[in-house]
């Protein structure tokens, strides 16, 4: 069971990023804006964001497993038709379709802590975030190799035969027997809560092209404000809310969404510029080429064959992470995966002259990202009410989305802000500081971490 479950999650965890190669080429083949392809990452984002707890909501009322199996329907329909697709714009909605899959891990973590028995709760939530690590990093991986040898269909194609694999094996190894709460969807709620997320995720994707400091963006951040503040009014007021915004302000849950966010942000800034810097300076003039002193003139496979090392450490270290649990405070488990994570990217920022060197620092890295994404879902669902389960971990999925999107655009603007003298090509520092802004950040959520528990234990953390 825990297998198929693991196996749901992967799709979504590999188009995630494994369209990020795809955006050039998608403009050109289908003769389209930057700005509309941009959408087909964008759509994919909001749609996942929104319907995570919503869907998770809804799990806790009809049976986790069969809306499992239902997201999974959903989400093999958006990939068949995003191979298919004859425009941009079919190719957005059906992109859109897809990010219904949000919902899964969230879905599947709560069937783990219903179905699985006690040992082996920390070893399945293990392997199942693992999951969203590894193929958030194979997703850039595959990308660029189907890009490099086949059709840019074949992403989607791949991810359905992978969907269509994942349903058949929950459908036949997951019980749909599992208990349900009795409770009506929150309409108002759930409305205010799609359109907070949908104008806030908007914004941090499209703030590059308005501009951040631009009218029309700070008009934005503060309606995408003003909307989540109503709603966490409104929620409060709910004899039967969408999500309890009391259980979010737990100490335990709380603590954790901060620093789950502020973990995304340091992975995903980390993934964007790793490609790009083993790449670099392939396809450059040479009179630039000459003027670039880093990157290894890679390809795409060569990429990924560096990524390896951080996820396979990614897997072994959710697996170690999850059992240990079982005996070592997660809390104190959960720091120290925060602050192996900011030593994988602070040895990035100080040594990325060769390949090896990258590919020790990503083993790091690895390690840190596998025991953060393994026990972020251990520690809230151990702080929550049974039927709060899938509510509660989707709104900690959605926050690291939340942060995966400000990591990426981050990462992004410090590129395009510090180049070579007339050319768009990156300097060297500027990787330098990506690296060290997400070793920062881990510090940061490392910080934030050490508040879950009360202060004379969080005090015994750091000792």
């Amino acid at each position: 069971m825990i297998i198929a479950l693991a196996c749901a999650g992967l799709p979504f965890a590999l188009l995630q990023t494994a369209v990020v190669p795809a955006l050039p080429t998608l403009q050109r083949e289908l003769g389209a804006s930057t700005a509309w392809t941009a959408w087909t990452v964008t759509g994919f984002l909001v749609v996942a964001a929104v319907s995570t707890p919503l869907l998770a909501r809804l799990g806790d009322e009809h049976g986790r497993a069969r809306v499992l199996l239902v997201t999974l329907g959903v989400f093999l329909g958006g990939c068949i038709g995003a191979a298919l697709a004859w425009d941009i714009w079919s190719l957005i909605a059906f992109r859109a379709v897809q990010g219904v899959s949000g919902a899964v891990f969230p879905l599947a973590f709560a069937i783990i802590k219903e179905q699985v028995t006690p040992r082996l709760v920390g070893l399945g939530m293990g392997l199942i975030a693992s999951i969203g690590g590894v193929g958030g990093a194979l997703g850039l991986l595959l990308g660029g190799v189907i890009l490099e040898y086949l059709s840019w269909r074949w992403l989607f194609g791949a991810a359905a035969l992978v969907t269509a694999v994942a349903a058949l094996a929950v459908r036949g190894l997951v019980s749909t027997s599992g208990s349900r709460a009795k409770a009506r969807i929150d309409v108002l709620g759930a409305i205010l809560l799609s359109s907070g997320l949908a104008v806030l995720l908007v914004t941090l994707t499209k703030g590059p092209d308005f501009g951040w400091a631009s009218g029309r963006t700070l008009g934005l951040i503060c309606a995408a404000l003003g909307l989540l503040a109503v709603w966490v009014l409104v929620e409060r007021h709910v004899d039967e809310p969408l999500v309890d915004v009391r259980m979010l302000v737990g100490r335990t849950v709380l603590f954790t969404n901060i620093a789950s966010m502020v973990a995304g942000f340091g992975m995903f800034a980390t993934f964007v510029v790793i490609p790009q810097l083993v790449e670099t300076p392939r396809g450059l003039a040479a009179d630039v080429a000459a003027l670039v002193d880093y990157g290894f003139n890679g390809t795409p496979t060569t990429t990924g064959l560096l990524i390896v090392p951080a996820s396979a450490a990614l897997v072994l270290a959710s697996l170690l992470a999850g059992s240990l649990g079982q005996r070592v405070p997660a809390a104190r488990l959960f720091v120290g995966g925060m602050v192996v994570l900011g030593a994988g990217t602070a040895l990035l920022a100080l040594w990325h002259t060769s390949e090896w060197q990258v590919a020790a620092a990503m083993g790091l890295f690895g390690v840190g990202i596998g025991s953060v994404l393994s026990l972020a879902p251990r520690l809230i669902t151990e702080a929550v009410r049974s039927e709060e389960l899938a509510v509660a971990t989707g709104m900690n999925a959605v926050l690291r989305m939340v942060g995966h999107v400000l990591g990426g655009q981050a990462a992004a603007a410090i590129l395009a802000s510090s180049t070579i003298a007339e050319t768009s090509v990156p300097t060297s520092d500027a990787f330098t500081i990506v690296f060290w802004l997400s070793a920062a950040a881990a510090l940061a959520a490392a910080g934030a971490a050490t508040f879950m528990t009360p202060r004379r234990r969080a005090v015994f953390l750091l000792g």
